[in-house]
């Protein structure tokens, strides 16, 4: 009697802590919040106090006056701001359970396979101090493969390259562990300041990180367009000369020079983890081909690029923005037969 009344309240829960979103998957829902890791506070007498999480603060990025502020808590896939990430990871939660007094859920965490052991800890500590009644954690590489539905468990190679928003996962999985991997701090972000960069040194236009956003993510390629400009695209930021607001026309061909730099460390890192495979991993992966799930990998002619420099069969998941949230989730579900891959240890 006693195990069906916990079993009402007790809901567990996966989720992924993303540099620039937050997903949280319930057992036996499915992912039922996604809203970007963005916290915004008011400083009154040196006490933060939070005014706004998730959607809201993003619409405030940039925007705000001196007495507010903006942030991200989360930088490179791991906390920066704990106090603020703990604000935050309290409010998602509050937010999925309605009777957040009477629950403790047993929460699993993605974090990036390169993450340090005191940056595990702080992201459990945070967990725990959220409100969490345990705290587990899945490395990303791993969950991003759950996710994809790769077979993971099999006794054949799998390659899986998760480009979030703060760092690119490259991994090679067999048996259901990671046989090597690699964490390059390379993601969505430094695709936007590779962009912002680009506009101030070739138009000598300042523009904001929502503009630059929007611009990868409407026009966004790795390869330069054949006809050597594509589409384009009309955008506002702030004359670096004369300091007035200015509108021009970006084309695909500038943002695909903008962007050749992120690109190329990415095409490197799965260039080093495929010449650190063991050969009869790598005779797997030339047949299978490689992955690649994450909101990077949605940029655009990506796996083109990715294909013409590893010669590899690459694919797009089906539902790669979600699918490290999917995977974190299916480790709670199907927890006994992948135990040995999630962390309980405190």
């Amino acid at each position: 009697m006693f195990g069906k009344i916990k079993g009402l309240f007790s809901v567990d829960m996966a989720i992924d802590l993303g540099t620039a979103n937050t997903l949280v998957y319930v057992k036996g829902k499915g992912i039922v919040l996604n809203e970007p890791s963005v916290v915004a506070y008011h400083i009154k007498d040196g006490v933060k106090r939070v005014l706004a999480v998730g959607e809201d603060a993003k619409l405030m990025l940039g925007r705000t006056p001196g007495s507010i502020e903006a942030i991200r808590p989360m930088r490179d896939g791991v906390i920066a701001d704990f106090d603020v990430a703990e604000e935050m990871i309290k409010h998602f939660i509050r937010k999925v359970h309605k009777r957040s007094t009477l629950t403790k859920p047993r929460v699993i965490v993605c974090v990036p396979f390169g993450a340090t052991p005191v940056e595990k800890r702080a992201i459990r500590q945070s967990v725990l101090s959220a409100g969490a009644r345990k705290a587990g954690l899945i490395a990303e590489p791993i969950a991003a493969a759950i996710g994809a539905g790769m077979p993971i468990t099999d006794p054949t190679g799998s390659m899986v390259v998760d480009i979030g928003g703060g760092t690119t996962e490259v991994a090679v999985l067999s048996l259901g562990d990671i046989v090597y991997a690699r964490s390059v701090r390379v993601g969505g972000d430094r695709m936007d300041e590779a962009i912002i960069s680009y506009l101030r040194r070739q138009q000598n236009l300042l523009i904001g990180e929502s503009t630059a956003e929007r611009i990868k993510t409407t026009i966004g390629t790795a390869r330069m367009p054949e006809d050597g400009r594509g589409t384009s695209l009309e955008i506002r930021g702030r004359d670096l000369l004369n300091g007035v607001p200015k509108e021009i026309e970006i084309t695909q061909a500038q943002v695909a020079e903008a962007l050749a730099e992120p690109v190329q460390q990415i095409c490197e890192a799965v260039m080093t983890a495929l010449e650190s495979t063991p050969p009869d991993l790598a005779a797997d992966i030339v047949d299978r081909g490689v992955m690649l799930t994450g909101g990077g990998a949605l940029l655009g002619e990506l796996d083109l690029a990715l294909r013409e420099q590893t010669g590899l069969a690459i694919s797009v998941a089906d539902e790669s923005l979600n699918c490290v949230a999917l995977g974190t989730g299916k480790s709670l579900e199907y927890e006994k037969q992948l135990l040995h891959v999630i962390d309980f240890d405190s």
